[in-house]
């Protein structure tokens, strides 16, 4: 997850040096003109934090979060705050696995602070959920809702066969069963790990064979861009052979829509004739701080998917503390975290962030465009979201659909306070989203996260930080974040490198599922002498220290020894009123090493726009006009040696741009591991315009360019 960009140094110090004019130009423009943003008084004397929090947590960084975890409920008190073992290299050579314990001997029940200690305080009438279907249905669950549901399928659960330590794969959609059931595996102290519906069934059967899991939990089918896709039968082809499935529980969701499901008695069960059914009554245990909650699963550009665990407590503090800090939670907030259930976004700012602090938050099921574009804005009015966090893909999305403004219909006055993360906001994107969707008033908090951190490590603090568009600023209290060069020393300003947590918090993941080696080696291996973690991003400073990001550095391009990120010439392009989104990357070329292809999803669509031709039409009348903004933008180094007009970018659920499948297409390669895509036409309709403009296909003379 990343924030924005303003660079071309990407990983060494002495880029800035090198081209000093380019950086300073490239700041200039990507900054919008050094907009600064000051916290608004009025939202300032409200806020949940004030800056002096920033002095109390570095004086003591172990005692502050020792002071955040006593926000929870304990069933029995932590002996050690916090022991580390860090990566050290043994007399054999080899560099040892890293440890990190937090609330050493605590015991506590993540569902009960999240549901059950809200309503023992007299507020189980407040709204838990407010849940709207894709096909409209809507479902509202208190937090006394809410605790009888997952007492039932706590019971549920253990009349399955499982305890204790069990995994449980989840291949659900947004709909409410799916909050349900995570929470009943962490009251029984099993471990989840959820699996976006819209993967593969091979991506499917590795997390299942993977963890080892005893039950997966799926549904009869879901629905995705107004359809009823059968879903069961994908579940069924992951599971088969797998020795270690003992049941499949099956959430009646689309019915009589998608007939015909496959089913295998003694194994699968209904969740209406299991779950339904069990008792209300659940007496929860409580577990040691670090019995593991969940596992998640991280795609990378080589290799396996790694599967990163976190830990009960320290986690729950990380994220409960974050969510209630960086958010400003309310007890009248209407949060809403568009991420689906299954990324880590919301794993921290849907199901225990926001439930540990009693907040209401709304789930939606569906496509941000069906049935229409403003389906977003007509949820916001109707329920009355405060607080609105997504990812900067839906809202350069939002611009196209919208070039002339949002429609005048829809009351979006609720909004308070906006949040970005995921893919990085370039600059242009984040004053779009302030100024339409927060009235031109609403601070916005660009978080900087991982899977590997659990929960929010950089971002502004609302009342508290003058903002900056498309930097998420500085580490959040208790937190220390560095850029640093390749021997592990700290930038100076104005210069890129590597971004670095220094230092130890409760959020971070304790190891790679069944391969603590890769733990090691993925994160702490490089800057092992300086007890680093790495990120694998690369970051500058700004004049004031505040922290731009760049993007991975696996994604930064290198032209004739000019390194160059992919983020700011993807911001650059955006910018350019004729461009909707865009997605750059480096590809093989035999005179400079590497060359730039942008790829490009016009303000207009073309006419014919299912036609290979129209899209290079509009190639051969955008090209030439983008290379000159590129140029005057950033300068001539950074003009694009490719420019490709598709109609879509291939992009993860949770809105990242798959860069590297983008290589593979124009460089020929095979596209590998596909399963997190979140349209799977979209390769294939860029390789098929890619190949097209390779072969030289000849375009019509006009594009017939028209409005989206």
């Amino acid at each position: 997850m990343t924030s924005s960009t303003d660079t071309t140094a990407a990983t060494a110090a002495t880029d800035a040096s090198t081209h000093p004019d380019l950086t300073a130009h490239t700041i200039r423009n990507l900054s919008t003109e050094h907009r600064r943003y000051p916290a608004p008084a009025a939202f300032a004397a409200q806020a949940n934090v004030d800056a002096s929090e920033w002095d109390h947590a570095s004086a003591d960084p172990i005692a502050f979060w020792t002071k955040q975890a006593a926000r929870l409920d304990w069933a029995a008190p932590w002996h050690t705050d916090h022991t580390w073992q860090p990566a050290v290299t043994g007399a054999d050579g080899e560099l040892s696995v890293p440890r990190a314990e937090w609330f050493a001997g605590g015991k506590l029940n993540v569902a009960v602070n999240c549901v059950d200690r809200h309503v023992a305080a007299g507020r189980g009438d407040k709204v838990a959920f407010y849940f709207e279907g894709e096909p409209g249905d809507r479902r509202t669950l208190t937090y006394a809702d809410l605790e009888i549901e997952v007492k039932k399928a706590a019971n549920a659960l253990t009349a399955l066969g499982i305890v204790q330590g069990d995994r449980v794969v989840l291949y659900l959609p947004v709909i409410p069963e799916t909050i349900i059931i995570t929470l009943a595996i962490a009251r029984i102290g099993a471990i989840h790990s959820l699996v976006f519906g819209g993967f593969s069934a091979e991506a499917l059967r590795f997390r299942v064979e993977d963890t080892g899991a005893k039950l997966l939990v799926t549904t009869d089918g879901q629905y995705r861009r107004g359809q009823a896709v059968p879903v069961k039968a994908a579940a069924d082809e992951a599971v088969a052979g797998v020795a270690s499935i003992e049941h499949v529980l099956v959430v009646r969701r689309t019915g009589d829509e998608t007939p015909d499901i496959p089913w295998t008695p003694g194994r699968d069960v209904w969740w209406h004739e299991t779950v339904d059914v069990s008792s209300e009554i659940h007496e929860p245990e409580f577990f040691d701080a670090e019995t593991p909650l969940f596992i998640i699963y991280t795609s990378g550009t080589t290799g396996k998917p790694k599967g990163l665990v976190h830990t009960s407590g320290g986690y729950l503090v990380h994220a409960s503390w974050s969510h209630w800090a960086v958010f400003d939670a309310k007890d009248t907030d209407v949060h809403w975290c568009t991420a689906d259930l299954a990324w880590v976004t919301a794993h921290s700012y849907v199901h225990y962030g926001p439930l540990s602090n009693g907040t209401t938050s709304v789930i939606y099921e569906g496509t941000p465009n069906t049935p229409h574009p403003a389906r977003h804005l007509e949820i916001i009015e109707r329920y009355g979201v405060t607080t609105y966090y997504t990812a900067p893909t839906l809202i350069r999305t939002f611009m196209t659909w919208f070039p002339d403004g949002l429609p005048a219909e829809y009351d979006l006055s609720s909004i308070r306070l906006l949040g970005s993360v995921g893919e990085a906001i370039n600059p242009e994107a984040w004053v779009w989203f302030r100024e339409n969707i927060g009235a031109g008033t609403a601070p916005i908090v660009d978080t900087w996260w991982q899977s590997e951190t659990g929960a929010t490590i950089m971002s502004p603090l609302p009342g508290v930080s003058t903002l900056k568009p498309g930097s998420a600023l500085r580490a959040i209290p208790g937190l220390t974040t560095l850029v640093v060069d390749d021997d592990g020393k700290q930038v100076p300003y104005g210069s890129g490198g590597y971004l670095v947590i220094a230092g130890m918090w409760p959020g971070v993941a304790r190891t790679v599922w069944g391969n603590p080696e890769r733990y090691r080696d993925s994160y702490w291996a490089k800057f092992a002498d300086q007890g680093y973690f790495f990120s694998g991003d690369g970051a500058k400073y700004d004049e004031d220290g505040d922290i731009w990001l760049l993007g991975r550095v696996d994604d930064v391009i290198n032209v004739s020894g000019h390194r160059l990120s992919t983020i700011e010439i993807e911001s650059a392009l955006v910018a350019h009123p004729l461009v909707g989104e865009a997605g750059v990357v480096g590809v093989a070329d035999p005179t400079t090493g590497e060359g730039i292809a942008a790829f490009v999803i016009p303000a207009t669509a073309p006419d014919n726009e299912h036609e290979v031709t129209a899209w290079l039409a509009a190639a051969a009348e955008l090209a030439p006009i983008l290379r000159a903004h590129i140029t005057h933008e950033i300068g001539a180094i950074a003009k694009p040696r490719d420019v490709f007009i598709v109609p879509d970018l291939p992009k993860t659920r949770s809105g990242k741009i798959m860069r590297r499948l983008l290589g593979d297409i124009v460089d020929g390669r095979p596209l590998g591991d596909v399963s997190s895509l979140q349209e799977e036409s979209a390769p294939r309709r860029i390789a098929e315009i890619v190949r097209a403009a390779q072969s030289g296909a000849r375009a019509p003379r006009t594009t017939g360019l028209r409005s989206s």
